[in-house]
């Protein structure tokens, strides 16, 4: 599964036994990055990026994420401003607090998970295809995106509200704007799904490859 783009990168994918991994796992092997799955925080070894995706209900998600100490794994991993990548509940979990269903998250980063609040006429869950809107074009991790054009895959009920601005990556519009994807460092996270998303998606996890690649030392 090697690529010019990606041979020095390895990829760890967490599996908590939930989410779209044979997705995510078929767009990494399409963009020709190393990967593997793991399960546990021990499995992590010399990886360079690790990936966080997801599907379902957040409590769920947060729960097998503390049953398997993966948690520990992906507050050290971010907190050491490693190449990270998160997908839909991947960002979700991320922040400290969730309506849905009231659960604490892992608390990375300020902020709530809040259903959404739309004008009649729009349907919930915002499920389709919606342009999104980089704030922060200045990262690998935009190249050969087009802001305000391109258009990405959404199937969520609840969003991002966060205090932090900073971190906010990119924008997108249902009803009213929110936080669709966050940034911080090599630290980044999507509320819509790149593997969903056709060539665009896929450019974004070429990207993330890069960005992991471009951390392993010469």
């Amino acid at each position: 599964m090697n690529s010019e783009d990606s041979k020095a990168a390895d990829i760890a994918v967490i599996d908590y036994g939930m989410g779209n991994i044979r997705s995510v796992t078929n767009a990494l092997t399409f963009v020709g990055a190393d990967f593997r799955v793991i399960a546990t925080p021990e499995e992590i070894g010399e990886a360079d990026g690790l990936l966080l995706p997801g599907v379902g209900a957040l409590r769920d998600c947060i729960k097998a994420l503390r049953d398997s100490g993966l948690d520990t794994l992906v507050e050290s991993w971010i907190a050491a401003d490693k190449p990270f990548l998160g997908v839909c509940l991947g960002m979700q979990a991320l922040f400290e607090y969730s309506e849905e269903a009231g659960i604490e998250g892992l608390g990375v980063f300020p902020g709530s998970v809040v259903k959404f609040r739309v004008p009649e006429g729009l349907k919930v869950p915002h499920m389709g295809w919606n342009t999104v809107n980089f704030l922060k074009e200045d990262s690998i991790m935009n190249q050969g995106i087009d802001s305000g054009r391109d258009q990405f895959y959404f199937v969520h009920s609840y969003h991002v509200e966060t205090p932090d601005k900073e971190i906010i990556w990119a924008e997108a519009d249902y009803g009213h704007p929110f936080t669709s994807a966050i940034a911080r460092g090599q630290v980044f996270a999507t509320q819509f799904h790149p593997e969903k998303s056709q060539s665009k998606g896929l450019q974004l996890y070429r990207n993330f490859v890069r960005l992991a690649g471009s951390s392993v030392p010469a």
